[in-house]
């Protein structure tokens, strides 16, 4: 749909990257780094020690987690790429891993390319909000089951776990000895005075969890690509044999820079999450001016729409449709999942300028807006 909606000059609402710059003085601090020749050359393997350590720190400062920067902390070329080697490392031929559907599609790749078997347990839509279906996750839990993947706040529904929910998840974990990959790269993008909790720092979680951060998600420095894994050093060292073998290091000086960007107030992490808010309203206001139905978004980038009301029965009907008459690209929620539970959902992201949601918003009312 990117790809479409640059060649026919479409308002790209589909594809979750922000069109404006992180905090200057990140970008003047990865800036200084080049000139003083800090990261030209190849970076440590598992990472800049300022960084494991402002990493360490950042878990410590909001999540009360005691992690060693020393063995605790791997960083990545993104959050992908330490996804991908977690799911490498822990996953054999044969070996089941569960996915909340709908899922964000890197995991299917990373599942199929370590041989596994993914399991997918549907999200189910309650008052207007996706919710895990806990009865579901415990059925599909099998004697093969050896990773359990979670994302909070979630990509693409923009739900978020509650407390009982990781609660739920936890006991399930612990019962049958598995190991949990916590997907946290928009941990700093939630709103309505939504609170963030990391299953790792459920009772006994510690152990058995995998998290991983997203620099480019905290700090909109999307292309910067620098991301981590942390947990338990014998879980980490899994991940980081797997990951010294995919991009071996990246990202030098842009890992001086992100680990200042972790040590910013708390000022710049609220600020940041608030202005997505009243964009993420924005948004939703205009889609459902247009009569389209909003599910509640937590946290992320992303809302998600029921396309029905509009008289589209799919959402790569609608999106197809609305690519072409309105010149606007969303991405259709079937393309994350494999069952029909995202059929009539259509994900848009409104990590864009004030302006390019207006005239989102205009095009798609003057398609639309006598239909609802």
């Amino acid at each position: 749909m990117s790809a479409r909606a640059t060649a026919l000059g479409a308002i790209n609402l589909g594809q979750g990257f922000p069109d404006t710059d992180g905090p200057s003085e990140i970008l003047e601090a990865a800036v200084a780094a080049i000139r003083a020749g800090r990261g030209n050359q190849y970076p440590p393997v598992h990472g800049l020690p300022e960084l494991r350590q402002a990493v360490a720190a950042h878990q410590q400062r909001f999540y009360r987690l005691d992690v060693d920067p020393v063995d605790g902390v791997v960083i990545g070329t993104g959050a992908s790429e330490t996804l991908v080697a977690a799911v490498l490392a822990l996953v054999d031929g044969g070996d089941e891993v569960i996915v909340i559907e709908p899922y964000f599609d890197l995991y299917a790749a990373a599942i199929d390319l370590a041989r596994g078997v993914r399991v997918a347990v549907p999200m189910t839509m309650v008052d207007s909000e996706f919710r895990l279906d806990l009865d579901a996750l415990r059925d599909a839990i099998s004697n093969k089951t050896r990773l359990v993947v979670i994302n909070s706040p979630h990509n693409p529904t923009g739900s978020m776990l509650s407390i009982e929910e990781l609660s739920a998840i936890a006991a399930l974990v612990l019962e049958h000895d598995l190991i949990v990959l916590a997907d946290e790269a928009y941990e700093h993008l939630t709103f309505d005075d939504r609170i963030h909790h990391p299953i790792a720092t459920l009772p006994d979680m510690w152990e058995h969890t995998i998290t991983v951060g997203s620099a480019g998600k905290a700090f909109s420095l999307t292309g910067w690509k620098v991301g981590w894994a942390s947990g338990p050093p014998d879980l980490i060292a899994a991940v980081r044999t797997v990951r010294q073998h995919l991009s071996y290091v990246s990202s030098g000086p842009f890992q001086w820079a992100i680990a200042d960007a972790l040590g910013l107030p708390d000022s710049y992490f609220e600020g940041f999450a608030a202005d997505l808010q009243r964009r993420r309203d924005q948004l939703v206001g205009g889609l459902t001016n247009c009569g389209l139905s909003a599910s509640k978004t937590a946290g992320t980038y992303f809302v998600v729409t029921d396309v029905r009301p509009l008289g589209f029965s799919t959402g790569a009907d609608f999106c197809e449709h609305t690519l072409i008459e309105a010149g606007v690209a969303a991405i259709p929620v079937h393309a994350f999942c494999d069952s029909v539970v995202g059929d009539p959902y259509v994900r848009w992201t409104f990590c864009k300028r004030d302006e390019v949601l207006d005239e989102a918003i205009a095009r798609l009312n003057t398609t639309y807006g006598g239909l609802g």
